[in-house]
């Protein structure tokens, strides 16, 4: 087993020992997030869920009040009005058949991707490159659409995906550890919100089972599950 590092072993320390209130949690993250560069902070919520069940799925987007502190570059597989449209709402890349060699070869220089309607058939082509890579537009996230200038605002505003594992467990961005720890649990609170809407009518017994959040380097630490008002104490 690798030996953990002395300031790791100091950030373990300072991570209660008891699940805690999410304001509280946003806290300590930023408390132990003390490595040089702005570390990324998730939230893991372990779900009562059998994902290989057809009816068990988890997975969607949320739009974070507060954004993700991320740059998201937007490539847009569209033409003529649509393309123009795409390009004034601020996509990155635009087009459809350079685009698609631009896959092919490898280069993937944008984070997310929408896809116009009857663009879907030779987008669908490139689905075995894009879908392990989480890139494939999907109409259920909104990235299948008519209306490009809206998904390029919401991608680049602090739109998130989220999907349960083969383990039930949904990892989640929540924003960077520059946030305030307000902004962290506001953000918490909208996604809290989301997983419980979203919870499948298949599920059975308890369904969230526990919650986490850490940064990119740091521990975990737990979350109290049982307390649903994150709006309220982060406004507190």
């Amino acid at each position: 087993m690798a030996k953990k590092s002395k300031a790791y072993r100091e950030a373990i320390a300072k991570v209660p020992s008891e699940a805690v209130a999410p304001l509280e949690a946003m806290k300590v993250i930023k408390e132990v997030a003390t490595k040089k560069f702005d570390e990324t902070v998730e939230v893991h919520f372990r779900l009562g869920i059998d994902t290989r069940q057809a009816d068990q799925q988890l997975r969607g987007t949320v739009s974070l009040p507060n954004g993700s502190g991320k740059t998201v570059r937007v490539a847009v597989f569209a033409e003529g009005a649509m393309a123009e449209a795409a390009k004034e709402a601020g996509a990155d890349i635009v087009g459809t058949e350079e685009l698609t060699q631009q896959i092919q070869a490898g280069e993937f220089n944008f984070d997310a991707a929408v896809a116009t309607p009857d663009q879907m058939g030779k987008v669908g082509r490139l689905g075995k490159i894009l879908g392990p890579r989480g890139l494939m537009p999907n109409p259920k996230l909104g990235t299948v659409t008519t209306d490009v200038a809206k998904a390029i605002k919401e991608l680049k505003g602090g739109r998130v995906e989220y999907r349960a594992d083969r383990y039930g467990i949904a990892h989640v961005v929540l924003g960077k550890a520059s946030f305030t720890a307000e902004q962290l649990a506001e953000n918490y609170g909208t996604v809290y919100d989301e997983v419980l809407r979203m919870k499948p009518a298949a599920a059975k017994g308890k369904y969230v089972k526990s919650i986490s959040v850490s940064s990119t380097m740091g521990p975990g630490v737990a979350v109290d599950s049982s307390v649903t008002r994150a709006y309220t104490e982060a406004a507190e």
